[in-house]
């Protein structure tokens, strides 16, 4: 990915490996559910054990998408949603881009259209 910004870029990258996971994306889903949840309790939903879970915690948390705070004995994780904004307006700049090119083959393609029909 190329990106003005190189550290941006690393953000992006990172994230959409994170979420091409579709165990991730759920565990995404259930913390912006939850607000704030443990290990164990993230897992009982899960067809995975509750170690799967903490390494896949563990790869969200290096995309910036879940911070782990310990309180007591227990590490309870929430969504950080400052990378995922990121992501997303990578995207949107994206789409924006892909909308301009195709608007501009539109114009040419009409415009040889119009000049292929001659005048009226």
């Amino acid at each position: 990915m190329t990106d003005g910004a190189h550290g941006a870029g690393d953000t992006v990258d990172s994230v959409l490996v994170a979420l091409a996971d579709p165990t991730r994306r759920q565990l995404l889903e259930l913390l912006a559910a939850k607000g704030e949840a443990t290990a164990t309790t993230l897992a009982e939903p899960l067809p995975v054990s509750r170690q799967a879970v903490v390494k896949h915690l563990a790869v969200l948390d290096a995309a910036g998408l879940v911070s782990g705070t310990r309180v007591g004995r227990e590490v309870r994780y929430a969504v950080r949603p400052t990378a995922l904004d990121a992501t997303a307006r990578w995207m949107a700049a994206l789409a924006a881009d892909w909308d301009r090119r195709l608007a501009n083959i539109k114009r040419v393609a009409e415009a040889a259209e119009e000049a292929e029909r001659g005048p009226r």
